[in-house]
């Protein structure tokens, strides 16, 4: 193991340090020391990931770990250390990857933001908590860096808190994943309580030596995936994640896209051979994953706002890793996260320079032909759509695929139609919102052109509205963005186009080969099953080019055809409202009725009995405190021969 591994998550946290002492004076020194910082993780984690790449190659590989005696008590030792296997190796070069490119692209698109060097500060916990988890040897220190995560999030999140759906949002997103995050403690609890141990290892040894009833072990794994259903945004915890879309853009990126939301699909990950002992939690995670993929990616057919159409994206291809974890395919699901973090930031970023380029415009349907203003923009997010959609050769094709496949060979249909119709799904949705956004007549919003008219335009209430908006020209001008924002977009698209050939056969399958032993290194391809997957994506392509593009088909009469489908897709489900209804009617009505037996009962007791104490004793002691000496004189001759009788009337040494 490199010794250097407790330095990549020890950069970020000299970053904030730096910020915090010479960078809060002079934001522009901020940045420059996030992004030196994560630079210098992200060269550690390339480093780190060549040793492990040179490693000799294994049956299956054994992670190692380095650990230090943290606390020891009464026979429990805790430990805090570090994880070091391919899996590790490759998620850190991903964090800190995508991290560094954020963190260059957000000197642009952050730029004159009074908030600038806050908002780098919290850049660098986030990353710091990030790297922590996924080197986390066991599962005290990862809730540890897990509910850093949480915090960090809830503050990029409520970057704007002075806006009310930012300050909203972020405290839905704290909330909503603490749910998740209980269950995750008591199955930690659980497991600990069983074992003796809160390693992966020693769990996992434990496991196998069958000290684990297995009754038990479904509950604990069970509880233990409440946290990842939280962090990852799975049904029916996701309600948070297309709020948290009021936080910047390249928040979104990357916490929301590549790190935190993947942290749920890491920890499943990491701990896997522990979920793989329980069929019950196994079949748990693909059934969460796969109606998760098919749920959320309905919802992104008909969201007019970029960024969350982007939102419920994320949400179906997170179920798309948990479906290929729970059909027990570690490779596939890993594959995916690693892929998907590449072609889903670059989606974000790329739907940044457009918020960027136009003055804050987030409306799909006020956007149109930008791609002859914004042709880099259109072409990077064209090759984010193409990946996402699953489109050989594009990344995404080649993980997708073997998710596919891996369902399939499961023997559960109802999951691999959940994985091949979202496929269809997904390349409508995002074709849809590229077709809008860069296909056609510029379309604007009536309201900044009638604000515009009278001297007042300010932007929609968006990200233009905190100082960096960029769209400074008349309403319909649109800009590319600057180099500090494109050049990133550029190296993600690359990635976007290229990262899968890692898994392909023409390597081999190098990737899963690398992950979990030679053994899982797969050499071929389902042609049938890849051809169906891909075909129903050129179909919704086809469709979404029919609708959006050529306008062969009218999106106004079909909506109203399918008006209420629409509604239903259009209010998510209701699932806010249902939230909102069990909180405000059966949690506050519950909390009321609690609140009035307090106040009535247990109140009326305390009360009630401070009452008799005044009215009985106080009413006696009011008469014998009348001030006149030969009252007292009385009381003290009487209490003199009561303890005279006492005395007297009962033998000395009883």
């Amino acid at each position: 193991m490199p010794s250097y591994l407790w330095l990549i998550p020890l950069c970020p946290l000299a970053g904030l340090l730096l910020i915090l002492i010479v960078g809060l004076p002079r934001p522009k020194l901020s940045g420059y020391f996030a992004i030196l910082a994560i630079g210098a993780s992200f060269v550690l984690s390339i480093l780190a990931f060549l040793w492990q790449v040179a490693q000799p190659a294994t049956a299956a590989p054994v992670p190692t770990v380095s650990v230090l005696n943290w606390f020891d008590a009464g026979g429990t030792v805790l430990q805090i250390g570090v994880i070091f296997d391919p899996l590790a190796s490759i998620t850190l070069v991903m964090v800190c990857l995508v991290s560094f490119l954020v963190q260059i692209y957000s000197q642009g698109y952050m730029h004159g933001d009074p908030g600038y060097s806050r908002y780098y500060a919290e850049m660098c916990i986030f990353t710091l908590s990030m790297l922590g988890l996924v080197l986390a040897p066991n599962f005290l220190q990862m809730y540890i860096f897990w509910e850093l995560v949480g915090l960090s999030s809830y503050l990029l999140i409520g970057f704007w808190y002075e806006r009310p759906p930012a300050a909203a949002a972020a405290v839905k997103a704290f909330v909503t994943t603490r749910l998740g995050d209980l269950g995750f403690l008591i199955g930690i609890l659980i497991l600990f309580t069983q074992t003796h141990t809160f390693a992966f290892s020693g769990i996992e040894a434990a496991v196998k030596a069958g000290s684990v009833n297995g009754t038990v072990l479904s509950l604990a794994m069970v509880l233990v995936f409440c946290g990842a259903i939280g962090k990852s945004a799975q049904f029916p915890l996701h309600v948070w994640l297309p709020d948290a879309m009021e936080g910047p853009t390249p928040v979104s990126a990357l916490i929301h896209a590549a790190t935190m939301v993947a942290a749920g699909v890491y920890m499943v990950a990491r701990a896997f051979p522990i979920f793989e002992a329980s069929p019950t939690a196994m079949l748990v995670v693909a059934w969460i994953g796969g109606f998760t993929a098919i749920f959320a990616a309905t919802q992104g057919l008909v969201m007019t706002d970029i960024k969350r159409v982007l939102a419920y994206s994320t949400i179906s291809q997170l179920g798309y890793m948990m479906l290929g974890l729970g059909v027990a395919s570690l490779t596939a699901g890993t594959f995916h996260l690693i892929n998907h973090a590449f072609f889903k930031a670059l989606l974000f970023l790329a739907a940044g320079a457009v918020i960027h380029g136009t003055g804050g415009e987030q409306n799909l349907f006020y956007m149109g032909g930008l791609f002859k203003k914004m042709p880099i923009t259109a072409i990077v997010f064209l090759i984010g759509s193409l990946s996402l959609a699953a489109i050989p050769p594009f990344s995404g094709f080649w993980s997708k695929d073997e998710i596919v496949g891996a369902a399939f060979a499961s023997g559960n249909m109802v999951l691999f139609l959940f994985a091949v119709i979202t496929a269809g799904l997904t390349a409508f949705y995002i074709f849809r919102a590229w077709f809008l956004a860069f296909i056609g007549e510029r379309r604007l919003n009536p309201a900044v052109v009638a604000a515009a008219s009278h001297g007042a335009a300010h932007g929609n209430g968006h990200d233009d509205a905190h100082g960096h908006g960029g769209g400074h020209g008349q309403p319909g001008d649109a800009h590319e963005s600057p180099w500090v924002m494109t050049v990133p977009m550029m190296v993600l698209a690359f990635l976007a186009t290229f990262s899968g050939f890692s898994g392909s056969p023409l390597f081999g399958g190098a990737f899963q080969g690398f992950i979990a032993g030679p053994s899982e290194a797969h050499a071929a391809i389902d042609l049938p099953l890849a051809a169906l997957s891909t075909g129903l994506g050129l179909l919704g392509i086809l469709i979404a080019w029919g609708f959006y593009g050529a306008h062969w088909f009218s999106a106004e009469a079909a909506t109203q055809r399918l008006r209420p489908i629409y509604l239903l897709l259009l209010n998510k489900y209701y699932m806010d409202h249902l939230y909102n209804w069990l909180v405000g009617r059966v949690l506050i009505g519950i909390s009321s009725l609690l609140a009035w037996f307090d106040r009535h009962v247990v109140d009326g007791i305390v009360n009630g009995v401070a009452w008799l104490a005044y009215r009985i004793f106080g009413w006696m002691f009011t008469r014998a405190e009348s001030g006149a000496l030969p009252n007292y004189a009385l009381g003290f001759f009487v209490g003199v021969l009561i303890l005279a009788a006492v005395v007297v009337g009962v033998p000395l040494g009883h």
